[in-house]
């Protein structure tokens, strides 16, 4: 049977390059979409049935250009995971508010975006899944998380209100949150005093966080489902996380 068009944002690393890799082994044509398309192109994928584009979720026509050049070559997409984000930590006290607006209009709007592009056409088919990724920081608080738990509260938030809205249509939204990961999310924070409190955090649970393979084990266990059923939220972190 032929396979259903993915699409991934922020693909270059951590959870989007390891979904990208198992559903590329599983054999799903895809769209990759990223900032450092180079990153991207260095993934160990099978490149045959792979588009990548440099695309900023932020901005909504070139996130909708490329996805309507993937669905011209594939076909319509079934999946798609809002996977790109930003994690900027600090104390609202003194944190720049310019990080707060980019985790804002990545974290929240870029998610957004990418709904509003592919649900419509999904809600005619009566079929298509958005998998939003989300993080535990939008269930509950971290401290000199503020902004990043306002953003990610405001993806669960976004999900279950659209899942509520498109469910009659037999389309499935879905969020997965995970825990402290060994991902690139902490290489662009600036607060030297929020980075040392985060590593002594990660060294209380042995050194070792979660490892994105098993993000993206969650994620295509809840795309393998049957269209009828809806995992609606999935949390996951390491064992040794008490937070």
């Amino acid at each position: 049977m032929e396979k259903s068009l993915v699409v991934i944002t922020g693909a270059s690393s951590g959870f989007g390059a390891e979904i990208a890799k198992i559903f590329n082994q599983a054999g799903f044509p895809m769209l990759l979409l990223g900032r450092r398309v180079e990153k991207i192109k260095a993934l160990p994928l099978n490149f045959d049935n792979v588009m990548v584009e440099a695309v900023d979720v932020t901005d909504y026509p070139a996130f909708e250009a490329s996805i309507k050049k993937a669905e011209a070559v594939y076909g319509p997409v079934d999946l798609l995971v809002n996977n790109a984000g930003v994690m900027l930590l600090g104390n609202v006290l003194n944190q720049d508010p310019k990080e707060w607006q980019t985790m804002m209009n990545t974290n929240v709007m870029g998610v957004l975006n990418g709904m509003q592009i592919v649900l419509p056409d999904m809600k005619d088919r009566k079929h298509g899944t958005v998998i939003n990724m989300s993080s535990l920081a939008g269930k509950k608080t971290f401290t000199n998380h503020a902004a990043y738990v306002a953003s990610k509260f405001g993806v669960h938030g976004l999900s279950e209100t659209i899942r509520e809205e498109v469910s009659k249509d037999n389309v499935r939204v879905s969020l997965v949150a995970p825990g402290a990961a060994e991902t690139e999310l902490l290489t662009h924070v600036t607060d030297q005093g929020a980075l040392t409190d985060y590593e002594a955090w990660k060294q209380s649970m042995g050194g070792i966080t979660l490892n994105p393979v098993h993000v993206a084990e969650t994620v295509k266990f809840i795309y393998d489902m049957p269209q009828e059923v809806n995992i609606r939220e999935i949390d996951i972190a390491a064992t040794a996380q008490d937070a």
